[in-house]
């Protein structure tokens, strides 16, 4: 059985429902799963997982929220070697600029990202929860 970590920041609560998405994707394909929230995870559970997603929404220019998900975040950026990993998260503009970005860090740190991040526009749709469901499924 996988073990898998769903860490997250939300400030709307539209990719804290992303995260319980996920998090029933991956119970549905017979993982053990952690949903966490940005403040309670750090580079020292890294390795506690088999796998971890890792959901924030765009912020201010397109970026990661600052206070609490970047610096843990970067905190994890050297144990992602080799990790599978997927992102996901919503935003209310732009083009998803701040996805596309944070994919090619990750890729840049080693990590393996499992599928397609997920990103809903706002609160998520039907086709969005369909897709955080086989997101949590692709990282088993």
């Amino acid at each position: 059985m996988s073990k898998i970590a769903v860490v997250y920041w939300s400030g709307t609560g539209n990719t804290e429902a992303m995260a319980n998405e996920v998090a029933e994707g991956a119970k549905a394909a017979g993982a053990e799963v952690d949903v966490l929230t940005a403040s309670e995870f750090g580079a020292d559970k890294m390795d506690a997982y088999d796998a971890v997603a890792f959901g924030c929404p765009a912020m201010g220019a397109e970026e990661l929220e600052d206070s609490e998900f970047e610096p843990m975040f970067s905190d994890c950026e050297g144990k992602l070697g080799g990790k599978k990993i997927a992102l996901f998260g919503s935003y209310g503009w732009g083009d998803g600029e701040w996805m596309r970005t944070w994919e090619e860090t990750c890729k840049g740190d080693g990590a393996v990202l499992a599928c397609e991040s997920v990103l809903a526009n706002e609160a998520p749709d039907d086709d969005a929860v369909a897709a955080c469901q086989a997101l949590g499924k692709a990282l088993c």
